[in-house]
């Protein structure tokens, strides 16, 4: 049996062709090294159960659950258990970018993507998808019945990275979409334009939308492990430069880091849950950080 760890390392994943057994692979890992880690006793099954409190209708108590365990609890009822949530994943041409890692930044949003569907649907919560570059594409309506699993992969599976980002836009189009109030989940690069990008996470979080913004970088993008001198085309415009990467390393390092530090404040201020990545990370942090959202909602 392999190890925890190997369930969650992205060049792992990659060797699996099938997205259904890599979201199932990932979510495997995931279980194993929760319940094997400090967060033992937090529940991922998240029960359908809570215990009775004065005010509770006693016809609400399970007396199954009673005999088992000696202990008062009700039912939840399907208003107070479940979330909608949608995967909103950017498909333009830029995440289509790796440079030594196995996974390039869509697969890599797209292997979280799929665990994700996996486990919300398996927690009984309608899980959507929405795939954009400058423009929303794919488009799946939330349904919590194991069927969608095979619909959401199916699409995921088909997914190829082109054309041009216009985030904002797209994200204002997922905003004006949404009828009731969902948790939105976001994969991207992020790179373009900041301050078009926080008005249209405000305007979903205006419209009483719980958004987790999973901010996907290449390793390289991050670390900038370059030399000597090298050639950069921007995937999108085609435009290229060449750069000394030894003497522009450290003012490199420090804009992207200031650019996610940016990300962080804003959305810490703005209530969106922001979690950065980069394609080396195993999985687990980002699915750590959807469990903890999720049961933070209620």
């Amino acid at each position: 049996m392999r190890a925890v760890e190997e369930y969650l390392k992205p060049a792992v994943v990659r060797q699996i062709a099938r997205l259904d057994l890599r979201a199932q692979f990932i979510v495997r890992g995931f279980l194993q090294g929760l319940h094997a880690s400090p967060y033992q006793g937090f529940s991922v099954e998240f029960s359908e159960h809570r215990k009775y409190t004065a005010g509770d209708d006693p016809k609400g108590i399970d007396w199954l659950v009673y005999a088992k365990t000696d202990k008062h609890y009700v039912k939840k009822f399907e208003a107070e258990t479940n979330i909608t949530g949608y995967l909103a994943i950017d498909t333009s041409a830029s995440m289509a970018y790796t440079y030594r890692q196995q996974l390039t930044k869509l697969d890599y949003s797209i292997s979280l993507a799929a665990a994700l569907c996996w486990l919300m649907i398996h927690q009984q919560d309608p899980c959507g998808l929405m795939t954009f570059d400058d423009r929303l594409h794919a488009s799946l309506p939330a349904r919590s019945r194991r069927s969608q699993i095979a619909q959401v992969l199916s699409v995921l599976a088909k997914v190829k990275p082109s054309g041009k980002s216009d985030i904002a836009k797209s994200l204002v189009q997922v905003a004006a979409m949404l009828r009731h109030r969902s948790l939105v989940m976001i994969f991207s690069d992020l790179l373009a334009d900041p301050a078009p990008i926080h008005d249209a996470l405000l305007r979903l979080r205006h419209r009483g939308h719980d958004v987790i913004l999973f901010h996907v970088l290449d390793e390289a993008e991050v670390k900038f492990p370059f030399e000597g001198m090298v050639e950069f085309t921007e995937p999108e415009a085609l435009d290229r430069i060449v750069v000394d990467a030894d003497s522009a390393r450290r003012q490199y390092v420090a804009s992207m880091e200031g650019f996610r530090d940016d990300y962080r404040r804003f959305c810490l201020h703005s209530g969106v849950d922001y979690v950065p990545l980069d394609t080396s990370l195993q999985f687990d942090r980002a699915l750590m950080e959807y469990l903890v959202s999720r049961r933070n909602r209620f």
